[in-house]
């Protein structure tokens, strides 16, 4: 194998055990390979977690602490909130090759100078070390991940395989074995998500393996020097639900990682734009508003704090990605049937968040009184809107904004009209908005449909306009 990525060098090309003992190489447990590429890390100031936002303060200093301390984690935390992302990410802090027993009837990959395997070890002591063949494992090949619900103690521990037992294999001795995925991932690091949704039978063959390294079936143990770093991923609520997790096994948890959702929405819309960046070229490009962004981010956050939504559940960052290319997905289409470019997002673009939204949100059955997925989504939008607006409102002023409005004019908006229909109704663009929006409303017809109807939706939310929808159109005017 001649693996490489950007960073990495090609596979060392020493393929024998002889030319690895000349070579100088040295055998190193997964714990102290990480925290030796950890500490290295630290020391140039090079970027440990690149592309993780708002944990800097809260979450990276406690996985560094756990790396240096050598633990087996636990990442605890809602939906949506990059615990896999970040179990994934560790695989950075492993060599970038690592040599093993290139042997068809080795299980597992073997470090060459410590086998762990009757196999490896007789192999070793049979063979000339010229003519012991080495391959090289590639770091991020030595990351697996697993998802408890369905999951057997075989997948992830072993089995007894009656074929070996039927040639005559002792059912006690490891030759008997079928070896499951935490084995086969010897000198590499396995993720078990949803550890609360694990058998019981499953977490007890676990803890053997966290505190004595021993794998037992079926009653047989079969004692392994498994180096192997082990993390988990649970949601509070079930985690911290008595009977969920047995006891032997959190106490064997070196540390918990608790995550959580962007404490400020300028953190949510880094995130938003770093997932989102590819999205928005192509024939038809475009160019979101800031305002757009924030009110996207915004709708998260106040889902994030409805008493009509099961909080337990949380609001995955999922949620905000999902409705903003649903959201950019509307403003494309009227670009291609207007031929406008660049295609800019307005708040009517938001009626189509029903598809991407909904059964991303669980209600509270006690909070929401019989009020639809549908009703609730609809509140957390208008809550969002006003938010955002009215910290427009209060930073420029509404005056000037409103004035536009304020002589009996009225204004039909909707997702396919063309941005000139708003040009038209709009030939003058107060002063106050180049400043408050920080987007060029005077030149573009389609950046300035994209502000009427903020401003129009603003307004409404602060009871100074009032709304009449039919057909898929809404329509404002001054009471």
């Amino acid at each position: 194998m001649n693996r490489t990525t950007s960073s990495d060098s090609p596979a060392p090309a020493i393929n024998n055990l002889a030319a690895l003992q000349e070579s100088g190489w040295k055998s190193k447990s997964v714990k102290t390979e990480i925290r030796d590429n950890f500490t290295r890390l630290l020391a140039s100031g090079e970027p440990l977690y690149p592309g993780i936002v708002g944990y800097e303060d809260t979450v990276i200093p406690e996985i560094n602490l756990a790396l240096l301390a050598g633990h087996d984690m636990l990442f605890l935390g809602e939906k949506g909130q990059a615990k896999s992302r970040l179990m994934r990410m560790l695989t950075r802090f492993l060599d970038p090759w690592v040599p093993y027993l290139d042997h068809p009837e080795v299980p597992v990959h073997e470090d060459p100078f410590h086998p762990i395997t009757s196999k490896g070890k007789a192999w070793l002591a049979e063979t000339p070390a010229d003519q012991v063949p080495i391959a090289w494992w590639h770091r991020d090949d030595r990351y697996s991940e697993r998802l408890s619900p369905g999951t057997k103690f075989a997948d992830i521990i072993g089995e007894i395989d009656p074929g070996k037992l039927t040639a005559g294999v002792s059912m006690s001795t490891e030759e008997a074995l079928s070896f499951g995925l935490i084995p086969r991932m010897h000198r590499g690091i396995f993720a078990m998500n949803e550890l609360p949704e694990l058998d019981d039978l499953v977490q007890v063959g676990l803890f053997n393996i966290l505190e004595e390294r021993d794998v037992q079936i079926r009653g047989y143990p079969i004692r392994f020097d498994l180096d192997v770093m082990i993390l988990f991923s649970a949601n509070p609520t079930t985690y911290n639900r008595s009977g969920k997790v047995i006891p032997q096994l959190k106490d064997r948890i070196g540390s918990i990682i608790q995550t959580h959702y962007p404490s400020e929405r300028a953190a949510g819309i880094e995130i938003l734009q770093q997932e989102t960046a590819g999205d928005l070229d192509g024939d038809y490009p475009v160019q979101v508003p800031y305002f757009m962004y924030e009110i996207i981010e915004e709708i998260t956050n106040q889902a994030r704090q409805s008493s009509f939504i099961d909080q337990a559940s949380g609001v995955s960052a999922r949620f905000s990605l999902a409705n903003f290319r649903t959201m950019v997905a509307s403003a494309r289409q009227r670009a291609i049937v207007h031929n406008e470019q660049p295609a800019v997002p307005r708040i009517s673009d938001l009626g189509h968040l029903y598809s991407s939204a909904l059964g991303k949100l669980e209600l509270d059955m006690m909070g929401s009184h019989q009020m639809s997925e549908r009703q609730v989504l609809d509140s957390v939008i208008a809550a969002a809107i006003e938010m955002v607006f009215s910290q427009y409102v209060e930073q420029h002023g509404i005056s000037e904004i409103a004035e536009i409005f304020s002589k009996g004019v009225r204004v039909e908006v909707g997702d396919l009209l063309p941005s000139s229909d708003y040009a038209a109704r709009l030939k003058r663009v107060p002063p106050v908005w180049e400043k408050a929006f920080e987007v060029n409303a005077s030149n573009s017809e389609a950046i300035r449909a994209s502000c009427v109807e903020f401003v129009l939706a603003g307004l409404h939310s602060m009871d100074r306009i009032s709304r009449s929808q039919r057909h898929g159109k809404i329509e404002y005017d001054f009471e």
